[in-house]
């Protein structure tokens, strides 16, 4: 029965990671498309945000042919391709900032989804601008930790117009200016090999530090928002210990 039990635990764990992939790769398809719709063509060197989705998209090792498939189908239009970007911001557990991106093809549905997730965690939705001015809006670029030391990316990403650079031994995060985003991500691709991300986000101005159960209450928060497939991206303006980190992810 234990074996059963553990086969069981193990089909259910790789039954959920691939849906999360599938999901992952749901929403960079979404991009893809409304970046080659709206940018009117399917050239990543000409169509800046459609380079960056493309590059985010190869970083989550998404097959070839799902993205050649979501440019066409974003510059051919018709059904399935009009989607509209709604920022949604309110307060999670503990007084914690959230923004969240959505590519929706159907508002009310995404405003009524959005609200009952802040409502059954403990969070509060609110209007837009509730929060996003604890918010930076800038460019991120991220690149591996074997990319290179700390440094040596720092120096390329100052000479390539970045602002910061914060390394760890998860990676490097370079941020710069949403108008530099673009040629700071080429020169550090050129440098260092494709990034693993490079987008715009929400970068929060200071953090709220959380523990126990309020932190618990925000990570299922965090969870059930980035697991609608409405939604894009949430940030939020949290901070926690190692080891809160660590009970969580039991």
């Amino acid at each position: 029965m234990a074996g059963h039990s553990k086969f069981k635990n193990i089909m259910y764990r790789k039954g959920a990671q691939d849906r999360k992939r599938a999901q992952l790769f749901a929403k960079l398809g979404k991009e893809i498309m409304v970046a080659a719709k709206m940018g009117g063509n399917g050239d990543p060197d000409t169509n800046s945000r459609l380079r960056l989705a493309i590059q985010t998209a190869k970083a989550q090792s998404m097959p070839k042919d799902n993205i050649e498939r979501a440019i066409t189908k974003g510059l051919g239009g018709g059904e399935g391709t009009d989607y509209e970007e709604i920022r949604y911001e309110g307060y999670g557990p503990g007084g914690v900032a959230v923004i969240v991106d959505v590519l929706t093809d159907n508002r009310n549905r995404s405003a009524a989804d959005i609200r009952s997730i802040f409502n059954k965690s403990g969070g509060n939705l609110g209007e837009t601008g509730a929060v996003s001015f604890m918010f930076d809006r800038v460019g991120q670029v991220v690149l591996k930790a074997s990319a290179g030391d700390a440094d040596t990316v720092f120096e390329a990403a100052l000479e390539a117009g970045a602002q910061d650079v914060v390394s760890s031994e998860s990676g490097h995060e370079i941020v710069c200016e949403i108008g530099d985003l673009n040629e700071v991500s080429k020169a550090l691709e050129t440098r260092f090999g494709e990034p693993e991300e490079s987008k715009m986000i929400w970068k929060p101005q200071t953090l709220i530090f959380v523990e126990g159960d309020t932190a618990e209450s925000l990570f299922k928060l965090l969870d059930n928002l980035d697991d609608n497939d409405d939604v894009q991206n949430v940030y939020a303006n949290y901070d926690v210990s190692d080891e809160t980190m660590a009970s969580l992810s039991d």
